[in-house]
Order: C-alpha cells, then sequence, then structure tokens
C-alpha cells in the first residue's frame, strides 16, 4: 500500500513540475503550446489529477488559448514608415484643364495658383505681323514713291509706273531678304519705315523716270580677285569679267525666281555651247557657259525685250548680245564662277 500511496505523489509532483515548466516556457516564447484536449479546458483549471490546488496560484498564468480555427497571429517587426512627400501649395489638381496647365496634368515648379509662368506652361503669344501698305495690284502715287526709292538702292531698275507689279514686288521681296525682314514682296509697316531711313525724297524727274540714275559700281567679291574669274553680283545684277583682280568687262544680268533661284556660292564653267537650246523648256539658249548642272550664263531675247519685268529659271541671263558673244570667246571651261550678294 506504501508503494501504491507514493505513486500517487510522485505523479503530482511530476505534473506540478510539468505544469511549471509548461508556464515558463510559455511566458519566454510568448506561444501556447498546445496537448491533446489543452484548448477546450480554460488555463486556470490546469490543477493536479487529485483536484489539488490551481496551477494558476502557483505559476505565471499562460496566455489564453486560441480556437484551432483562428488564424495565427504572428508577432511583426516593426518596419519604418515611408515619408509620403508633401504636396504643393496651390489648389488640388482636380485634372481639369486651366489657363496655366492645359493638360490639366501634374505640373512641376512655380506657384501653381499664379505668378511666372512655369517650362510647361502656355508659350507666349506671337508677335502679330506688320501690316501692309501695298501689295501686288496696288495702284497709286504711293507706289510710285516706292518704285524710285527702290531705285535709288538698286532694287527697281525701270522707270516708275505707280502700279505694284512682279517688278516691284521682286525688288521689295530683295531688299527685305538683304536687311533680315520677311521676305514676302509685300510692303509693311517694318519694310517702309527701313526704306525711307535709307533713301531721300524723290525729285519729280525721279518719279517720271526721265533721269537716269548711274548704277552703283560692281563690288568685286574677295574670291573674284584671283585667277579669271566670272563675278555675279545678285545685289548689283551685274556679271564682272575678271582677270587677275582686273575688270575686264560688266554686263547687266538677271537672275531665276524665288520658286527656281540662281545657286549662290563658287563654280566653275564645266561646258561651253554656243547654240544651245533648253532640253526642258525648249527655249534658245545662245552662248552657254554652264556652271552648276542646268544652270547657266547666256544670251536672253526675252531679257533684251522685257528687262526686269521677268526671270529665269535660275540661269544668269544677259540681254546684250555682243557683251555675252565677246565674254563666250574669252572664257575657257575650268575659269571660276562667283555668285554672290
Amino acid at each position: 500500500m506504501a508503494h501504491h500511496a507514493g505513486i500517487p505523489g510522485r505523479t503530482a509532483a511530476g505534473v506540478r513540475g510539468s505544469a511549471a515548466a509548461l508556464a515558463v516556457l510559455t511566458a519566454v516564447t510568448g506561444c501556447t503550446v498546445g496537448t491533446s484536449g489543452a484548448a477546450d479546458r480554460p488555463a486556470a483549471r490546469a490543477a493536479s489529477g487529485n483536484g489539488g490546488t490551481p496551477a494558476a496560484s502557483r505559476v505565471p498564468q499562460p496566455q489564453e488559448a486560441r480556437s484551432p480555427s483562428a488564424p495565427a497571429v504572428t508577432p511583426s517587426r516593426e518596419v519604418p514608415s515611408q515619408r509620403t512627400p508633401a504636396r504643393r501649395s496651390g489648389p488640388p489638381m482636380d485634372g481639369k484643364p486651366t489657363a496655366g496647365n492645359p493638360t490639366g496634368g501634374h505640373q512641376e515648379g512655380g506657384n501653381q495658383a499664379g505668378g511666372k509662368p512655369t517650362a510647361t506652361g502656355v508659350p507666349a503669344p506671337r508677335k502679330p505681323a506688320a501690316p501692309v501698305l501695298l501689295d501686288r495690284g496696288s495702284e497709286g502715287s504711293r507706289v510710285r514713291d516706292l518704285q524710285a526709292r527702290l531705285a535709288q538702292i538698286s532694287w527697281f531698275h525701270s522707270a516708275p509706273t505707280g502700279y505694284y507689279g512682279r517688278l516691284t514686288a521682286d525688288g521689295v521681296r530683295g531688299f527685305q531678304a538683304r536687311r533680315g525682314l520677311p521676305a514676302t514682296g509685300r510692303t509693311d509697316t517694318v519694310t517702309w519705315a527701313r526704306l525711307l531711313g535709307m533713301t531721300t525724297r524723290p525729285t519729280a524727274a525721279e518719279l517720271s523716270g526721265h533721269t537716269e540714275r548711274e548704277k552703283p559700281r560692281p563690288r568685286l567679291d574677295p574670291r573674284c580677285l584671283n585667277g579669271r574669274v566670272l563675278c555675279v553680283s545678285k545685289t548689283t545684277r551685274t556679271l564682272t569679267w575678271v582677270v587677275d583682280g582686273s575688270p575686264r568687262a560688266t554686263m547687266d544680268v538677271r537672275f531665276g525666281s524665288e520658286y527656281t533661284p540662281t545657286r549662290e556660292g563658287v563654280f566653275e564653267v564645266f561646258w561651253k555651247s554656243r547654240h544651245h537650246v533648253s532640253t526642258l523648256y525648249d527655249t534658245p539658249m545662245p552662248y552657254a557657259m554652264f556652271f552648276s548642272g542646268g544652270q547657266a550664263v547666256h544670251y536672253s531675247a526675252d531679257f533684251a525685250a522685257q528687262g526686269y519685268n521677268g526671270t529665269s529659271h535660275g540661269c544668269v541671263n544677259v540681254r546684250d548680245r555682243g557683251a555675252v558673244a565677246a565674254l563666250f570667246a574669252a572664257v575657257r571651261t575650268g575659269d571660276k564662277v562667283v555668285v554672290h550678294w
């Protein structure tokens, strides 16, 4: 009997020791160590098998057991929060286009409520074009005054007529291009003011065309001073035959229109054709001296008849047949050609 009575005593002590160890493990790990059926009993009733004193009075209280159906909660580490950038001052961007934000999107830089325009803001309005005073088809004394003033600076080579035609438009266009103005061929307020500043009030003789103004002396381009050169000036509308820096002959010439311009630069005569006929336009090109593709210096019967009221298709037209015939005889293939302003 003593042997059997000792067994329950040792068994109760063993149970108390196990409960104490379980409580310590639970307190250290923060987890509940489950045994079969333990989750169905209150933790405070974990007593000895013989109705001994409740374990809760002697050991730390274990954590409340969770239901098998509830998901286990794993302690999470603390993650540093990501700082959210502060919103810029100004009205909220609701995606609606505004005067300063035509796309309705987010704008970088600047005060969205106003102030200086940003790089993505509305571009500055274009400067309005200058009012036009005279154009093709205009007539009267003011057109005659314009023509006389253009003649003073060698942009009009005919007697003033008082009619704004192609010749006047070409003169105005050349004047504008030379001065860095929009080359429209129309006389606007800016062009007129620039022309007034460069010319004098026309005399009665100039307005009537009864005076012959002396053409300005051709200015030789520095590229024309060495060797044998056909020096063509678009400013004075002249061709000067130069040999070793010495001018030998000068003649009037005209050029192509804005649609078929005469090329500018340094070239050389690569072919001469005395009785040439254009294969493109089926027109005579006597005394042709080709220097750039199909462009050549040659005599033009139309230039001789119409003067500067017409243009070429890109060639350099000469209206003095005798002068160009003598030039044709003197020029050799390989001679330099300089076309310049």
